[in-house]
């Protein structure tokens, strides 16, 4: 283990560099990840291996001297049938396994593109009416705060809130 807790002292942070137009999003390659971290291992005499067995995807770091699987990490395929899309997830099954195993650094952006809130709903305009007419002071101070309003909108809204409060109708 104290030959991986130097690989990975020298891993450090990988930077993106591939595009994927279709979810206008950036990931780290295979190609840059295996080539960066391929002459780590040699250097301290363990090999990598991703073999696929069945249906698993296996990243493992063998000791080339000894033989013994000093880690390793798998995933189980998706039932595919298409040979380019089975290529593809093969290769970032691949990815993912390499990445896990050597717990290398990149930006989480699928994690900060999941943490983002969703869009508040907009005001229907038949609801604004009403609520302009009927609504309570905490009404309008909810409906402030959970919908994405216009500035007109917006502006009506606090123009009457502020009725309310001097107590005018």
């Amino acid at each position: 283990m104290k030959k991986l807790l130097k690989i990975q002292q020298e891993i450090g942070t990988l930077s993106k560099n591939a595009k994927n137009p279709f979810f206008k999003s950036q990931y780290l390659d295979l190609t840059t990840i295996i080539q960066h971290v391929t002459p780590l291992l040699n250097a301290e005499g363990l090999l990598l291996l991703q073999p696929l067995s069945g249906d698993m995807v296996t990243s493992a770091i063998v000791d080339a001297e000894s033989g013994d699987t000093v880690a390793s990490s798998s995933l189980n395929l998706p039932n595919i049938t298409d040979p380019q899309k089975l290529g593809s997830c093969v290769t970032y099954f691949r990815r993912y396994t390499l990445k896990s195993l050597l717990a290398i650094a990149e930006e989480d952006d699928d994690g900060n593109k999941a943490s983002k809130p969703e869009p508040k709903p907009k005001l229907a305009q038949h609801s604004f009416v009403v609520l302009l007419q009927e609504g309570s002071l905490d009404q309008l101070r909810s409906v402030l705060k959970d919908h994405e309003l216009t500035t007109e909108q917006r502006e009506a809204i606090t123009n009457r809130g502020k009725q309310l409060k001097d107590g005018s109708k």
